[in-house]
């Protein structure tokens, strides 16, 4: 493995982590409109709960309405078989039947009377929570458009950093890329570490045997360290001057 391979395996994996901050850049955005959206959700889930709970007090309010007029047209017959009674027996079955009747007639009628006033009632709520969803929406929008045009722009930017390592990756080995990406996979972000300047990996700081230093060095085989499995390189000459200069100083 050359160093101008080891220098290719270091820049793509430069690439790859700037592609995994983007992506976590671009998730990122998903709490962040559920906290912005969260107010008017919350007013949205009200309205829906109470709309329902209207829609089905106005199939009572029906079902009221018919047993109210079936009732009525029982007891108009009723009253017309009052005046065809032929005996007391018959008159006192007819008189109890209207009494059950009528009862059940003002069981109806204040049960309907209960309604409509709940009814109103939740009319009244609705329209007040249709009004403040109204006013929650109208204050989130705009925030709510920024984070679109923020998230796209995210999501423009992984894809050029996706395209620009496909690229980047045709002109590497087919083998080094291979164990490259075989590191990596499962989420590790380090795939390649600088040796540090005492001799140690640079991932794992453990102790690089000597002989193999030399090879990273100045040889041209694929080394990994044999502690945390990752492929070693010699540092760049600028840092390593630097590194020695601090040092001196």
């Amino acid at each position: 493995m050359t160093e101008q391979a080891r220098t290719a395996l270091k820049q793509l994996q430069h690439l790859d982590n700037q592609i995994a901050d983007a992506e976590e850049k671009v998730t990122g955005f998903d709490p962040q409109f559920a906290e912005v959206e969260e107010p008017a959700l919350v007013l949205e889930s009200e309205v829906e709960t109470t709309r329902k709970r209207l829609q089905e007090m106005k199939v009572e309010e029906r079902r009221l309405e018919v047993s109210v007029d079936e009732k009525r047209t029982r007891l108009k017959r009723l009253e017309e078989r009052m005046g065809s009674v032929r005996n007391l027996r018959e008159e006192a079955a007819v008189t109890a039947e209207n009494d059950m009747v009528k009862r059940a007639l003002q069981n109806d009628e204040q049960e309907a009377f209960t309604l409509i006033d709940q009814m109103r009632k939740i009319e009244d709520r609705l329209k007040e929570l249709t009004e403040a969803l109204a006013e929650a929406e109208a204050l989130v929008e705009p925030r709510r458009q920024e984070l679109l045009a923020d998230r796209e722009a995210a999501k423009a930017d992984l894809e050029r950093l996706r395209a620009e390592r496909e690229a980047f990756a045709t002109d590497l080995d087919p083998r080094e890329l291979r164990l490259y990406d075989g590191i990596r996979a499962g989420g590790r972000r380090r795939a390649v570490a600088e040796l540090t300047a005492d001799g140690a990996c640079g991932n794992c700081f453990g102790m690089v045997p000597l002989q193999l230093q030399n090879e990273i060095r100045h040889g041209t085989s694929l080394i990994r360290c044999e502690a945390c499995g990752v492929i070693l390189a010699a540092p760049n000459p600028e840092e390593s001057t630097g590194g020695e200069a601090a040092a001196q100083g």
